[in-house]
């Protein structure tokens, strides 16, 4: 059974979904007006692998997350680069995309950028304004929260009774808003700022408005999941929840709420308004991808996480010993005599049941308790200990042990974004890998023959084709170079 911590109710929940097989996820996106850093990562591989595991317990996930392409960052970015707005969004859209690619991270099922549905906007904003939850002033729109009673819950505060009774009455003004925490709905006509047609003139929509109008428009006016950084809780998702649930009357908005924490640099929060914050792009410059995923999905998600140069540096090495493992399965899958002959046995014995057992259960029941993504981790490992252990010490292995547990790796991998490059391996590499095994052959036969210069050669000549050689006592075990 799966639960899940909502942040609404500050306790975990048991998910049940509003549709029996179908869960409607929306997540914010980024704000396209420079290049994403490794907090942006960090949330996005979160809903992703949330999307995953769902995905792998039966439920169709309909996943929206947006692309921010109108707000008062990019309009000062544009300003100051002399560039058009949209030119500014699409360039880092565009990064977006190659950015995330090698992270593995999946193209959402709608990923809407907030201009193209402006007109979706002022239909909602003109709801809210004849129902009364919005105001105009000189046509600045705002939202009244002195009119939702509720507002506040998310966050875990209410706006004191005194100044609601003074809001609701028009006697307290910040500024020319009703309450200090009213907000824009609706941003009137500035110079050197883009500007749309609306009832109340020309101008553009508040940040708020934005993710509630695409949630509304590609998922309907209640959904399953909402998701984002901790930091988003408030204001936007609160007013998300004002402004939804005003706008159609049907509560809840969302079902579940759920926030990642933050990445790190050194125990201060990674931002860019503190200028200590690290790139995507500069990250998959000097770490693999593969490292930088795995590091991210090793803490649960709701918990904040040190990036930094041991901890990326202990990812490598903590992969390094799954490759290990699972470059040995493929190798003897794959029917290479090298390996074959001298390791594999025929019945699967007790001990081998149990591991694989094990590791499925304990997976999938950390999973259920809210994606804790850290304590999914560790029976994998168990894992690939148990089969690195006995491999080094040229224990056999039965053929249907080596089957399973390659299986059951790479498929529970794949939940977590992680060793997707052997969901299908031998079709793309089969050719160069018979190749490496006759290679091996005929080194294996070199060296009983003390000719160590032909198999050093040959080690040499593997390695040009990208692959590697490590030696155990009774086998070689081939790798592919990994940077």
């Amino acid at each position: 059974m799966l639960k899940v911590y909502n942040t609404l109710s500050k306790e975990k929940e048991e998910f049940r979904p509003i549709e029996k097989k179908k869960v409607k996820m929306y997540v914010c996106g980024p704000t396209v007006y420079d290049d994403c850093h490794i907090g942006h990562a960090r949330s996005l591989i979160a809903f992703d692998t949330i999307r995953r595991y769902l995905e792998f317990i039966g439920y169709e996930v309909i996943y929206v997350q947006n692309f921010t392409d109108i707000d008062d960052k990019m309009i000062k970015r544009a300003n100051e680069q002399n560039r058009e707005i949209h030119e500014l969004a699409e360039e880092y859209i565009n990064k977006y995309y190659e950015d995330t690619k090698p992270l593995n991270i999946r193209k959402a099922t709608y990923q809407p950028r907030a201009t193209a549905v402006i007109s979706d906007m002022i239909k909602i904003i003109r709801v809210l304004l004849e129902k009364g939850y919005a105001y105009n002033v000189e046509g600045n729109l705002y939202f009244n929260i002195m009119k939702f009673p509720s507002y506040g819950k998310l966050a875990g505060f209410e706006a004191d009774e005194e100044e609601r009774e003074e809001g609701a009455v028009c006697k307290v003004y910040i500024g020319e808003k009703k309450h200090k925490k009213d907000f824009a709905l609706w941003k009137k006509k500035k110079e050197n700022e883009p500007s749309w047609w609306s009832p109340w003139g020309e101008g553009r929509p508040g940040w708020h408005i934005e993710c509630s109008t695409m949630s509304i428009k590609y998922l309907g006016n209640k959904i399953d999941i909402h998701g984002g950084g901790q930091d988003l809780i408030f204001p936007h998702h609160q007013n998300e929840i004002a402004q939804s649930e005003a706008y159609s009357g049907e509560k809840p908005f969302v079902k579940y709420w759920l926030h990642n924490g933050f990445v790190n640099i050194q125990s201060e929060k990674m931002s860019k308004s503190l200028g200590n914050f690290i790139t995507i792009r500069e990250a998959l410059e000097k770490y693999p991808p593969e490292a930088i995923r795995f590091l991210l999905v090793s803490t649960h998600y709701r918990r904040p996480i040190d990036f930094n140069e041991d901890q990326v540096e202990s990812s490598i090495r903590t992969l390094d010993k799954i490759y290990v493992a699972l470059d040995f399965l493929e190798q003897v899958l794959r029917g290479n005599t090298n390996v074959n002959d001298q390791i594999i046995k025929k019945d699967l014995i007790d001990e081998e049941k149990k591991i694989l057992e094990d590791t499925e259960r304990d997976f999938i029941d950390a999973m259920n308790n809210d994606f804790d993504t850290h304590n999914a981790i560790v029976p994998l490992i168990k894992l690939v200990k148990y089969i690195n252990g006995n491999m080094e010490s040229s224990k056999v292995f039965s053929k249907e042990f080596i089957s399973e547990a390659f299986t059951l790796l790479v498929n529970l991998g794949e939940i977590l974004g992680l060793f997707l490059e052997y969901k299908n391996p031998l079709k793309e590499r089969q050719n160069t890998l018979n190749l490496i095994d006759n290679l091996i052959n005929i080194r294996d036969q070199a060296r009983k023959e003390k000719n160590y210069k032909l198999a050093d050669k040959i080690r040499d000549n593997i390695k040009d084709i990208g692959y590697i050689l490590k030696d155990f006592k009774s086998f070689s075990l081939v790798q592919q170079k990994r940077e």
